[in-house]
């Protein structure tokens, strides 16, 4: 159900007192000589001084100062003028009487001023138990409503009445600019040059519009939304009574809705965030024991494809017979790429609990076990590997190291030329060791360098599953190197990373 609470449209702070109040310190002076005529015989005048504080009190009591002190100043002098001999002149026989004037003036004067501020007090207080209930069924209405579209359609609503006008929110868009996400009632597009403004209320997080030294000539008033990490939103309220928004205390009450609903609005904002980081996870979780099981399962069928085609290339009669034998090198060789894709598969799996155990390794001969592994599919290239001959042994996860060259080795070669050159080299430098893969490909596009590294990223042209240099990253990153891609001077691509040496 929703609740409207409302706001009197006059701040009674700042509004000037009425005639009547003057008015009624008037008569309640006169109504107190009148009472002093009557009591005079029976006692001392000094004693009419009480009746007079009475009426000072009276008058104070309303909540204005400028009656207060003109019952104040009126008070001693009908005082002075009708009960102070010579009466009813302002001459004074007796110069006591100044001083019981200066006693009388100053007690009414500090009796308003207290009464004044008491009441004041009160009224601050009952503002603020009014503000504090509408903040109140403001937010319980907010935390009944979920996503943004509810949220905000149920704020303008709120709003609309509360303020007697039409209230539109603005939202970034995700191209950049704002949109009109809600609106109260039935209302056409204010145009360009309100969004305009509420485009500069977002950008330099500061309201404006009526009341304001910003744009004070529009018709509405703009305050954004500001969250903890920024503005989400703005909102525009377009009064019925322009004079609504001119008092500070509703400024401020406008003020403490938009803060509720930019606090909602993030509070909506991260739980979405959480629910679709825990979909992720749990995504993830699925696909990793996917393939997990997959995998495992590939591994023995391969097995038996690989040594049957071993078996079959070792007889004597098959390898005289040159189609035969090419058909059974073409199922080995396939069998063994599909073989590594497999253990790819298994690793990014394992990518977020990656153990090592390092040894001291010879760079060279991790290398040239890479090679090794890989010779079949290198074919014609021509392999330029380059190490400093007195590079020292290396502190690593020989096994992990050698699937690292190996994913960038076949990378370099599904991206060259049969007869084109790889380069491979080493050096040492701030620690570390730099090992780097070279090709003459096509190279890679510029909002590719990072990309590649993500899991299964991949070129549509390319095959694979776009876990190689994903997996690249992981080892690299548990050894406390790091790795990235560059374009080479005069075409192909540059995969680099190090291995610290301590």
């Amino acid at each position: 159900m929703d609740k409207t609470i409302g706001v009197p449209a006059q701040d009674p702070a700042v509004s000037p007192p009425f005639w009547r109040e003057y008015g009624f310190a008037v008569s309640a002076v006169a109504a107190a000589t009148a009472f002093c005529f009557l009591i005079n015989p029976f006692f001392s005048p000094t004693n009419l001084v009480m009746i007079y504080l009475l009426g000072v009190l009276a008058t104070a009591a309303r909540g204005h100062r400028g009656p207060a002190a003109l019952a104040s100043v009126l008070s001693v002098l009908c005082f002075d003028f009708c009960f102070v001999p010579p009466r009813f002149t302002f001459r004074v026989s007796d110069t006591e009487y100044l001083l019981t004037f200066a006693v009388m003036f100053v007690a009414a004067m500090v009796i308003s001023h207290l009464t004044v501020r008491l009441r004041e007090e009160a009224e601050s207080a009952r503002q603020g138990q009014s503000l504090t209930s509408i903040l109140h069924a403001f937010t319980q209405q907010l935390a009944g409503s979920r996503g943004t579209d509810r949220m905000l359609k149920s704020a303008v609503d709120h709003l609309a009445k509360v303020f007697n006008g039409e209230v539109i929110a603005y939202v970034p868009e995700v191209a950049g600019g704002l949109k009109i996400k809600a609106h109260s009632g039935v209302i056409e597009d204010p145009g360009d040059k309100e969004r305009g403004v509420a485009q500069w209320v977002y950008d330099r997080w500061q309201a404006a519009g009526i009341g304001t030294q910003a744009l004070p000539d529009e018709e509405a008033y703009f305050v954004p939304l500001q969250g903890s990490q920024g503005p989400v939103g703005v909102l525009r309220v377009h009064p019925r009574n322009r004079a609504d928004l001119l008092f500070p205390g509703r400024r401020m009450l406008l003020e403490s809705f938009a803060h509720q609903i930019a606090l909602a609005l993030e509070v909506d904002r991260l739980e979405d965030n959480a629910r679709r980081s825990e979909m992720e996870a749990e995504t993830e979780r699925m696909r990793s024991s996917l393939l997990s099981a997959v995998s495992h399962d590939f591994r023995t069928p391969l097995a038996a494809i690989l040594g049957s085609a071993e078996a079959l290339m070792g007889k004597e009669e098959l390898a005289k017979n040159l189609p035969t034998r090419e058909l059974l090198e073409n199922i080995q060789t396939e069998a063994e790429r599909l073989s590594r894709l497999v253990q790819n598969l298994l690793e990014a799996t394992r990518l977020e609990s990656i153990r090592l155990q390092k040894e001291l390794y010879p760079l060279e001969e991790v290398i040239g076990s890479a090679l090794e592994r890989l010779a079949k599919s290198l074919g014609s290239r021509d392999v330029d590997v380059d190490i400093p001959e007195d590079l020292p042994p290396i502190p690593m996860d020989g096994v992990l190291v050698e699937q690292v060259l190996i994913n960038l080795l076949e990378n370099a070669v599904r991206h060259s030329a049969a007869d084109g050159r790889i380069d491979v080299s080493a050096s040492v430098g701030n620690g570390s060791v730099i090992v780097a893969v070279a090709d003459r490909g096509p190279g890679l596009k510029e909002d590719e360098l990072e990309k590649v590294f993500e899991k299964f990223y991949r070129e549509k042209t390319s095959p694979g599953a776009g876990l190689g240099l994903a997996i690249c990253r992981a080892v690299v990153n548990v050894h406390g190197g790091k790795i990235w891609a560059e374009n080479r001077t005069g075409g192909g691509a540059l995969f680099q990373f190090t291995l610290p040496q301590g």
